[in-house]
């Protein structure tokens, strides 16, 4: 394992910058201050694993790297970032999967990482996700999956230490995609690989030579003297404390056993900011200009979208989404699965537009000079929501797999450079829609976002992921289209903006809240969490993830 330390970072320069200078860099205020802190520990580890395959267990390698800070206090949350899991499988493996009739695979990995201080220890799940990749003619398979991880605060002073260990591969198997305008097989059934041989989960454990027990970071927490150890805390909510392992002190004198759970490490629900109060966030119901049918739903959004080139993120407030649920209709065949394919529609709803609320980011730039943008994000169309459910015959488990395709221009409004205003004009945008690369694009071509999320419920258990009714997590990733309109007065500031913030490689993370049935709604009462107020707006607000 070697941890990459940082470049010193570059000396201010010496003479500010015009307001035109400034501009230049205008577009980091998209990515307004989750810049890398100082001090971060640049985390690349490799270690050994044992997979169990359909033929048996099999050698598999897996490099892991990330962000963490270089120390924190106690109490103090922080989530490692920059989270990539790469798994390496041997040929053997790849010889199982096409013994299936695969020909393709979609990886999702849970990995669980040891958190430990002093005697008290927590497991966080790092889960990750990947577009489908091709199964190689020869060779190893490389599974590279990428996401956002659980927080973690140490309530002690001590170091923090973060440990690899189990690791499941899930892997969504498939043939390529015939070539066909058959419209049979356009739509849902395009959003991902061809269905066929199904899901299969692999199983890896830790193998008992790897380096260092599978260390991956410590983390300082506090003064560097003496601590008391505390007991276990239990994954959970930022908020509640965990219990003891047996209810007893550990030995140290009478404190009490709230006290050590106090100080033992805590793993959060990635949740790095609260709930909004409802005054804060927009209305969200239909009205007599958008009437309510039989299917129609509404919710809540919010999240975060990278800037590559600024190395930051621009957070996006709540915002109000009206849908319209599709029925389902019957895939094609799969003689394992029960198969459905839905086709919604959504719009954003903001003062009968169908835009998000004006949201603000605010940059330090060159000689920290604060550069100010207020920023919407318009619809040039509807959103497509395809979502394919998959019950598995043999336990009933669903998968459902979703992908959002978006057409949504970025439009800057308003730009303040050192609190002087910075004029860029009513038609200051992005040329076209944000473009991702999409994983059907001959059935739905032309510049639009993509996000994709993966749903799954055990019979009898909650579901967990996204699903269009509940709400989650949605990620993609995204390329800034050149700018255009941008400047008054003569002052062409497009070629400025282009250059500091359009370019590919942009990841985004969404959250949708649970939905609001307006024909069905569910209020809140002692037996029921509530999906919808009494007015019909949602009721659930979600929280943006990093």
């Amino acid at each position: 394992m070697k941890a990459h330390r940082p470049t010193a970072p570059r000396p201010p320069r010496a003479r500010a910058r015009s307001a035109s200078i400034a501009a230049f860099v205008v577009l980091a205020a998209l990515v307004p201050t989750t810049a890398s802190a100082e001090g971060a520990q640049e985390i690349e580890a490799e270690f050994p694993y044992v997979c169990a395959l359909p033929s048996g267990p099999l050698p598999a390698t897996v490099r892991i790297s990330a962000d963490f800070p270089e120390r924190a206090e106690a109490g103090e949350a922080f989530t490692p970032s920059g989270v990539t899991t790469t798994v390496e499988l041997p040929p053997e493996a790849v010889a199982d999967l096409t013994a299936r009739d695969a020909t393709e695979v979609r990886a999702a990995t849970r990995l669980d990482v040891g958190v430990a201080q002093n005697a008290a220890t927590a497991t966080a799940t790092w889960r990750g996700s990947a577009e489908p990749v091709a199964l190689p003619g020869s060779g190893p398979l490389t599974l590279v999956t990428t996401g956002d991880v659980p927080s973690v605060a140490g309530r002690s002073d001590g170091d923090l230490t973060f440990s690899a260990g189990a690791l499941a591969i899930d892997l969504a198997l498939g043939a390529a995609a015939p070539a066909t305008t058959d419209p049979a097989t356009t739509g849902p059934a395009a959003a991902g690989p061809s269905p066929g041989p199904g899901p299969l989960t692999v199983d890896c454990t830790l193998a008992e030579d790897a380096p260092e027990r599978g260390l991956l970071a410590t983390v300082p927490v506090g003064t560097d003297g003496p601590v008391p150890s505390g007991s276990p805390s239990a994954p959970g909510p930022a908020g509640t404390s965990g219990a003891p392992d047996d209810g007893q002190p550990d030995g140290r004198g009478d404190r009490q056993p709230e006290r050590q759970s106090e100080r033992s490490p805590k793993v959060l629900e990635n949740t790095p900011g609260t709930a909004a109060d409802r005054d804060e966030v927009p209305p969200c119901r239909y009205d007599e200009q958008h009437p309510p049918t039989d299917v129609s739903l509404n919710a809540y959004v919010t999240g975060y979208a990278n800037v590559r080139k600024m190395k930051g993120a621009a957070h996006l407030p709540p915002s109000c989404v009206l849908i319209e649920q599709g029925l389902p209709v019957p895939g094609p065949p799969d003689p394992e699965h029960l198969v459905f394919d839905t086709v919604s529609y959504a719009n954003f709803h903001y003062r009968e537009r169908e835009r998000t609320p004006p949201f603000e980011a605010t940059f330090l730039s060159f000689d920290f000079t604060p550069v100010k943008a207020t920023m919407v994000l318009e619809q040039t169309g509807p959103m497509r929501i395809d979502s394919r459910m998959k019950m598995r015959l043999t336990d009933f488990t669903t998968i459902t797999d979703t992908y959002i395709r978006a057409p949504l221009v970025l439009h800057v409004l308003d730009l303040e450079v050192n609190g002087t205003p910075l004029d860029v004009g009513p038609g200051c945008r992005t040329e076209t829609p944000l473009t991702s690369e999409d994983p059907d694009p001959a059935n739905f071509p032309g510049d639009h976002l993509v996000l994709y999320g993966r749903g799954e419920q055990i019979l009898g258990m909650p579901a967990t992921g996204y699903l269009l009714l509940s709400g989650g997590t949605l990620s993609g990733e995204t390329t800034i289209p050149a700018f255009t309109g941008c400047g008054t007065d003569g002052e062409d500031l497009d070629r400025l903006l282009t250059a500091s913030v359009s370019g590919p490689g942009n990841h985004v993370k969404q959250v949708q809240g649970q939905t609001c049935a307006i024909a069905a709604p569910v209020f809140p009462s002692p037996t029921n969490e509530g999906q919808c107020t009494e007015d019909l707006q949602p009721y659930e607000i979600p929280v943006a993830e990093r």
